[in-house]
């Protein structure tokens, strides 16, 4: 798989990001505690289990768990707030390789001046679509459907958006399986 093919599925993967973080505010689930630090650090662990990462979910977002108490979507746009900070880290730093080898500081083959443009496209471009996510989530002014009434029209949002939820879920899985087994072929020798 070439570089532009991963671009494109990691570009596919965070638009699906973005579906998701769009509709984990309208099925989130409210609980109560008496510990509200160490119940709300444990919705956090129970929440980051579901991921590929689960140890780096936690350790990345539990220090905000009286800001996500037990909040789906709060959860959800601090651990995108998270992920931007990450890919922005990134993107300073690919620039940096890449104006080192442009200034002639480190030899550097046509080929690897291509992949490090490349790479800091990419980024940018998640960085784009990361910040709009949030702004979009930060649209939606409350958590989902949590401040409308019990009923019918609420009931079938809600299913409708987990049956979405479950669908892109099951998507993104197998794209990452497939770019993790393309990114090993590629390396094996």
């Amino acid at each position: 798989m070439n570089f532009f093919q991963q671009s494109s599925l990691f570009s596919f993967s965070l638009l699906s990001v973005a579906i998701l973080m769009f509709l984990l505010p309208t099925i989130s689930a409210t609980h109560h505690s008496s510990n509200p630090k160490s119940n709300a650090t444990d919705f956090i662990r129970t929440s980051c289990n579901v991921t590929l990462y689960p140890d780096i979910c936690y350790n990345s977002l539990s220090r905000y768990a009286n800001a996500v108490k037990y909040n789906s979507g709060r959860l959800a746009r601090i651990a995108m707030s998270v992920s931007l900070a990450q890919a922005r880290d990134m993107l300073t730093h690919v620039s940096s390789l890449s104006r080192q080898t442009n200034s002639g500081g480190a030899a550097a083959e046509p080929k690897t001046i291509a992949a490090l443009h490349d790479c800091y496209e990419t980024f940018d471009d998640a960085v784009d679509q990361m910040q709009r996510s949030i702004k979009e989530m930060s649209h939606l002014g409350t958590d989902g459907f949590d401040e409308v009434l019990d009923g019918p029209m609420k009931l079938d949002v809600c299913s409708r958006a987990t049956k979405v939820k479950k669908f892109t879920s099951n998507g993104l899985a197998l794209v990452n399986s497939f770019v993790a087994q393309q990114i090993g072929v590629s390396r094996s020798p």
